[in-house]
């Protein structure tokens, strides 16, 4: 007996007040701050001082600890469930559509194997419901790849804006919201957090769906006209009123499979991957070959590296399945075929367009766009970061500031026309700059020659200029602009001026 009153207490994820050493029952002290009120990692109470009887109700509410370990991971994740279940006609629409389904089950299932040991785990560190690690299902069937139409990303669907809040860094090179330990942690925060607001699991789930402001006025709305506030009392958008239904649906299908003819893939209680520290940019091809994991594995398990190399100043780690670790670190020792990053970052100096980029870096326009994501008609604007060859002279590797704040920056703006002009006597630089209202620097980039150079006559001098621009310049000899346009404007002004004294006189 007495032992089984030490499991209950030990294994109670409730906070409760424990007695001190030393102290009565009648002083001890009173319950701490929730956890979730407390901003900090929930700790277990352990009791350290005497067992105090319990009668068979309290024991009753109290979890006892399994002795028995998990046979999978599965197991595991059931004995964690902890929030009350929603029962209803939207729960069991969600069953039938899932149980009617066995194949995209099991392919959802077999999806998540990678990635459940680890979010189970954090699950069970923060004291949080492990059904919470069966949510990437509904929100991305378990794929960190995908891209929602109103741009939420990742396993757990983040907005970029909720990204942001939640640390989760979205540059040129990486974005945090498909790293896996990274919104994995973020999306456990802002569960804790919309828990803590609205003490309820439901409603917390609701919050993330629908946004915290959204359910907060649900809520208000409902206490004006004296109803209730659960979940199922809520007015909500049709999304949100199947969100905790399906995840309920999938719930029940996993706590019992054979019920809803349902099978599910084996999924060992290990981890399935371990973190391996990388100290030089490195291809992504080259780091799945000395992992000896195939590219498409490598990807699942590094889904923020969307380019085809890892800068280690902003991404220091990868994930690698446990058993490869090791592979990879003796490769990469012993790894002789010279340097290990074939890119480089390239800082766009002037604004220009993607095919004057292109031949700049020596790629063809398409490579270009392909690499750095570029869309079609568009301008690249100064100071923007694109990923370029890195050549064989280049030594170091892209620095910490980069790494972290690179950002492609484009214009809508109609691309610039590339045209040839012929300089005429004692042509400069600055001269054609200023006939073709361009700026110097742009016309001594686009030359490849410096800003004080000077030009033969005859000489063809490359300009890009817009449409409307190209029309703007006036004649080759460029004395239309100003002072014709005045005159032409002043001739209107008149005519208008003598229609209304005309009009006025009748």
């Amino acid at each position: 007996m007495i032992s089984g009153l030490w499991l209950a207490g030990c294994a109670s994820t409730a906070p409760q007040a424990v007695a001190t050493a030393g102290a009565t029952a009648a002083s001890a002290p009173a319950a701490p701050t929730p956890w979730y009120q407390s901003g900090t990692t929930h700790r277990p109470i352990i009791p350290d001082g005497p067992l105090q009887p319990i009668t068979a109700a309290e024991a009753a509410s109290l979890a006892v600890a399994q002795l028995s370990t998990p046979v999978d991971l599965w197991e595991r994740m059931r004995r964690g469930f902890a929030m009350p279940n929603l029962e209803g006609s939207l729960v069991q629409d969600r069953e039938q559509w899932y149980s009617t389904r066995p194949d995209y089950i099991f392919r959802m299932t077999e999806r998540s194997r990678k990635y459940l040991f680890h979010i189970v785990e954090e699950l069970e560190r923060r004291n949080m419901p492990t059904e919470l690690a069966l949510l990437p299902f509904v929100e991305s069937a378990f794929n960190p790849q995908a891209v929602s139409s109103a741009k939420a990303a990742g396993m757990w669907q983040f907005m970029p804006a909720t990204g942001k809040t939640f640390e989760l860094k979205q540059n040129a090179f990486r974005d945090d919201r498909r790293d896996v330990l990274a919104s994995t942690r973020a999306a456990l925060d802002y569960l804790q957090k919309l828990h803590g607001m609205f003490g309820d699991w439901q409603l917390a789930l609701a919050a993330y769906n629908w946004g915290e402001g959204s359910v907060g006025r649900a809520i208000a709305k409902n206490q004006r006209l004296g109803l209730a506030t659960a979940y199922t009392d809520l007015s909500m958008p049709m999304e949100t009123r199947f969100y905790v239904p399906k995840l309920q649906a999938i719930k029940n299908i996993v706590a019992n499979p054979q019920a809803f003819r349902s099978s599910l893939p084996d999924i060992g209680n290990h981890p399935y991957f371990q973190t391996v520290a990388i100290t030089r940019d490195i291809d992504v091809a080259l780091a799945a070959k000395l992992a000896e994991v195939p590219l498409e594995d490598f990807k699942a398990l590094n889904p923020s590296a969307s380019r085809p190399v890892i800068l280690a100043a902003g991404t220091p780690q990868i994930l690698l399945p446990w058993d490869n670790a090791t592979v990879f670190e003796r490769n990469l020792q012993g790894y002789g075929g010279g340097r290990l990053a074939s890119w480089t970052v390239w800082i766009v100096p002037l604004t220009m367009a993607p095919r004057v980029a292109a031949l700049r870096v020596g790629m063809s326009e398409a490579e270009l766009r392909a690499v750095n994501n570029i869309p079609p008609r568009v301008t690249i604007k100064a100071g923007s970061t694109l990923l370029v060859p890195r050549a064989a002279s280049v030594q170091d590797d892209v620095t910490v500031h980069v790494a972290d704040t690179g950002q492609i920056a484009l214009s809508k703006d109609a691309v610039p026309r590339q045209r040839s002009v012929k300089a005429g006597k004692h042509e400069t630089v600055a001269s054609i700059a200023k006939r073709y209202h361009a700026s110097i620097d742009n016309v001594a980039e686009w030359n490849k020659v410096k800003t004080s150079a000077s030009f033969a006559v005859g000489q063809q001098v490359i300009l890009f200029t817009t449409a409307p621009a190209a029309k703007a310049a006036g004649t080759p000899s460029g004395k239309s602009s100003g002072k014709s346009i005045k005159r032409k404007a002043g001739k209107a002004a008149q005519r208008k001026k003598t229609a209304t004294v005309k009009v006025a006189k009748r």
